[in-house]
Parts: structure tokens; sequence; C-alpha cells
């Protein structure tokens, strides 16, 4: 008989911190060079610094804008943006 797969799996957890908000406003205004601070401050609270669901939530935003036919990110976009997202209770 084999042995169990479980025994032989290691379990690696690397805890990344978020990013902070001077580089979170980089990587956004990348993406979108005009942004309001508060913009950003929901961001900011919304992703918690998690990379992979700030881009998430910038292409949502990306999406509202070119719908709308704005230029702005605003807070308004951004909390309309995130109710496109499943990321969990808010």
């Amino acid at each position: 008989m084999s042995t169990p797969l479980a025994p032989k799996i290691a379990l690696f957890l690397h805890p990344y911190q978020g990013l902070a908000n001077k580089n979170l406003e980089q990587a956004v205004s990348l993406y979108a060079p005009d942004i309001h601070t508060e913009a950003i401050a929901a961001i900011t609270r919304v992703t918690n610094g998690n990379f992979r669901l700030t881009t998430r939530l910038v292409d949502q935003i990306e999406r509202v804008l070119e719908i709308n036919q704005m230029t702005t990110v605003t807070k308004e976009v951004v909390e309309a943006a995130r109710k496109n997202l499943v990321i969990g209770i808010m």
C-alpha cells in the first residue's frame, strides 16, 4: 500500500505586507493619472493594500470610467467598481 499524500505535502505560508499608501498611489496613478485623494483612501480601505485585489479593482475602475465616459477617479467611481467585485463582506 502506498502512503497517504498528506504527510508528504508541506504547507508554506509567507505573510506579505500590503502596499503602503504611497506605493498604492503610485501603482494606481499608472492606470488613472487623474485620481482624487478620497479615491486613493477608498481603494486602500477596500483592498487593504493587497496588490492582486488592487489590480482587479483598478480593472473595474477603468471599466466604470469607460462606460460613463469619465476621466477622473472619484470615491463614487471606486465604490461602483467595488460593487462589481466579489471580495467578501465589507
